[in-house]
């Protein structure tokens, strides 16, 4: 008989404990900064069925200079052929629509992931002037993300 993995999404405001998920799964988030101003949204996966259960997955949506940007996601290794990061892709994408967002941004450290949900390369140049990896030193050296874009219409 298997186990069952009882998961749950909430939209939360605990950004903390998502900062805390992202720089454990290698995202560049300075600890010491605050929730930046331009998020719209934060959602949590978490293992169990009550409000508190243990984080397993987290998605920043923020909207900076008119453009909306994923600015965070995380999933636990052990977690990630459940197809979580998928489904918080798909709340986020479904909120920028509701929005009337036309498009989505990102800088991807697993491009292949989200190739499969239909974003594309494009130039940094391309891309609105916020992502901070771009002036870090360790971009294009230790560092070599993707950055990306979801066209919704």
């Amino acid at each position: 008989m298997k186990n069952k993995v009882t998961l749950r999404m909430s939209q939360t405001d605990d950004y903390e404990a998502l900062k805390t998920l992202y720089i454990k799964n290698d995202l560049e988030v300075d600890p010491d900064e605050p929730m930046p101003e331009g998020v719209v949204k934060n959602w949590k996966i978490t293992l169990g069925c009550d409000k508190e259960g243990m984080l397993v997955a987290g998605l920043t949506l923020a909207k900076y200079e008119g453009e909306y940007i994923i600015d965070g996601i995380a999933v636990e290794p052990e977690y990630r052929k459940l197809k979580i990061g998928k489904t918080l892709l798909e709340k986020a994408v479904a909120e920028v629509r509701s929005l009337g967002g036309e498009k989505i941004f990102l800088v991807a450290r697993a491009p292949e992931f989200f190739r499969k949900e239909g974003f594309i390369t494009i130039d940094s140049k391309a891309a609105p002037d916020v992502f901070d990896c771009m002036t870090c030193p360790q971009f294009g050296v230790q560092c070599h993300p993707e950055v990306m874009r979801l066209d919704l219409v």
